[in-house]
């Protein structure tokens, strides 16, 4: 049958957009967390709660990620990501609180510029036995009684990042910049961090500096510096973790003192079948207080976990954080405690999609 210059043109149109099609995927996915919660000395009187929860052992979130196939091997990569709140249906925080960003992959690795989480938080995930849990974890900050969570960044606006891998070695680096009239260094935070793969053992270490802005009265700014070294080790049904995190915040202000504490866990994990046990040990070292005023909290955790399939699992978990000298401290990275002791107790279940 003869064909019109348009009709060509349009059925022209329409192959090289199905191509480009056939070579980009956009992906909807998300994790949903629930449960229950029983914890004690969740008031200044010592009450204890019941409660829904969401995130007891992840955080609940949904997303968008994909890659369009530019040739000669480079791809256009992109992840919009945002939390919920599973107890109320609500937005936790900014619709893309989590990810926002878009960036280049290729044999050089991955390049991407917006939102993003960091480096450091990218490599010290593999390396916590609870996986950053909402509820129980100190991976990522310390409880959040006291002067200090004595933690590290999760995510950064403004971030560039880049990550490659490269036979048994990772890489990661990440600049976010503080966007100051005052001076590039103000506000200004970046990271770097490296992991090797040597048979069943993972090992890591990270750097990251966070720079406040510069106070008149000193001309110094606060810096925040946080670094990690650790190791995972798995052989048949087991898998075993220990690391160490120091952090200190050098404070800008006169007359201000600074913070000072070493975070160190371990955890062990036990998987047979459908089922598996984990238990950690959390501390932290405060340092720069005075004696007999710190805290030196530590928090002891056990987690059993079903899988009912591959994407949805039931979990319980149980928790209990002790301080010395009379400090208070709390489970949570989140919520504070009111008393020198906690202990709760999580049951829920999660489904990825």
């Amino acid at each position: 049958m003869k064909q019109s210059p348009l009709t060509l043109a349009v059925l022209a149109l329409c192959a090289a957009a199905g191509s480009a099609y056939a070579q980009s995927n956009v992906q909807v996915y998300g994790l949903l967390d629930v449960g229950m919660e029983n914890v004690n000395n969740q008031t200044p009187g010592g009450s204890g709660v019941t409660r829904v929860i969401s995130g007891g052992m992840n955080t609940s979130r949904w997303g968008l990620r994909g890659s369009e196939d530019l040739g000669g091997g480079l791809k256009a990569v992109f992840n919009l990501e945002g939390g919920i709140l599973m107890d109320t249906g609500a937005q936790d925080g900014a619709l893309f609180k989590r990810q926002a960003n878009v960036g280049l992959e290729g044999a050089f690795g991955r390049v991407i510029v917006g939102r993003s989480f960091t480096s450091t938080y990218d490599t010290v995930i593999a390396f916590d036995p609870m996986g950053f849990a909402p509820n129980y974890s100190w991976a990522t900050s310390g409880p959040a009684t006291g002067p200090s969570k004595y933690g590290f960044t999760t995510q950064y606006d403004n971030i560039i990042k880049y990550s490659g891998t490269f036979g048994d070695w990772k890489f990661g680096a990440n600049y976010a910049a503080g966007e100051q009239t005052t001076g590039v260094q103000d506000s200004a935070k970046m990271g770097f961090t490296t992991g090797y793969k040597i048979g069943g053992a993972n090992l890591m270490a990270t750097w990251e500096r966070n720079n406040g802005n510069t106070v008149a009265a000193t001309g110094n700014r606060d810096r925040n510096t946080v670094w990690h070294i650790g190791a995972n080790y798995e052989t048949g049904p087991f898998k075993l973790w220990a690391v160490l995190r120091d952090y200190k915040l050098v404070a800008g202000k006169a007359l201000t003192a600074d913070v000072d504490a070493t975070t160190t866990w371990t955890g062990v994990a036990y998987k047979t079948g459908a089922t598996t046990l984990t238990g950690a040990v959390y501390h932290v070292n405060v340092k720069n207080v005075a004696a007999g005023k710190d805290a030196d909290p530590t928090m002891y955790v056990a987690r059993y976990r079903y899988a009912l399939s591959k994407r949805t699992d039931l979990h319980v978990t149980a928790a209990y954080a002790k301080a010395k000298n009379g400090q208070f401290t709390g489970l949570s990275r989140d919520d504070a405690g009111y008393a020198n002791s906690q202990r709760g107790l999580t049951v829920g279940m999660q489904h990825r999609f």
